[in-house]
């Protein structure tokens, strides 16, 4: 089911909350297509909506990420009805930032800007914040205008804070308030899988990048041989 993902700041500069970053580590893989192909499916179902990533299209993300076509069009093509068109929201920007004072920005290239570890850190860091206008904030990005939009899959939480002696807030746990449909572990791997979509969209070459290395290795190895070799014929008479 097709969610609303409202103004995910992902490219602007963050105001940290407890003082200072602290960023979780993730296993980024590119060969893990399993991983990739969920990340897909979240990004469509729940950041499409308000969030574009106009560059990449539909089949090519097929085609890297071994979809079949028809489940493409069966079950992602929710803003468009051709499977060769780029991935555009399906709010229109000139509603958006009526209604929100801004247009939320494109994450084609988020995994690119921000980095693995800061996305998977900021999508496990909303609380629930009554002053916030939209009711959430994140320990990461204080006073981030984006809801937690996952979480009734996380669950909801409070963030308990303390003070310094300099009188800086300090963020030290979360308080789970109402569970959501996954477990901790779960959400950890919905949020690792997202974020490696997310680092792929920042450059889907990569997956051929990675395969032609291997060949490349093996040609400058044997090379190698034949280098020794014609140094040795060049240099015989030498010695």
């Amino acid at each position: 089911m097709k969610k609303l993902f409202l103004l995910i700041a992902l490219v602007s500069m963050p105001a940290f909350a407890s003082g200072g970053e602290h960023l979780d580590t993730v296993d980024i893989d590119m060969n893990d297509i399993p991983s990739l192909q969920r990340g897909a499916g979240i990004f469509v179902n729940y950041c499409l909506s308000c969030h574009s990533a106009a560059y990449m299209r539909y089949n090519r993300m097929a085609k890297d990420l071994q979809i079949p076509k028809k489940v493409v069009k069966d079950n992602m093509l929710f803003t468009t009805d051709r499977i060769g068109e780029l991935m555009i929201a399906t709010m229109p920007a000139e509603d958006a930032k009526k209604w929100f004072g801004t247009v939320p920005p494109d994450l084609s290239l988020v995994g690119r800007s921000r980095g693995p570890e800061w996305i998977y850190t900021y999508l496990r860091s909303f609380y629930l914040d009554d002053s916030s206008p939209s009711g959430w904030n994140n320990v990461l990005f204080d006073n981030v205008a984006m809801p937690h939009v996952l979480y009734k899959l996380q669950g909801a939480r409070h963030a308990i804070f303390k003070k310094n002696e300099d009188g800086v807030k300090i963020f030290e746990r979360f308080e789970m308030v109402k569970p959501g449909s996954l477990n901790e572990e779960e959400y950890d791997t919905v949020a690792r899988d997202l974020t490696n979509f997310l680092v792929y969209m920042g450059e889907p070459v990569q997956l051929i990048r990675y395969k032609l290395g291997v060949y490349v290795l093996i040609f400058l190895a044997i090379f190698l041989v034949f280098a020794y070799l014609l140094k040795k014929e060049y240099w015989k008479d030498v010695h």
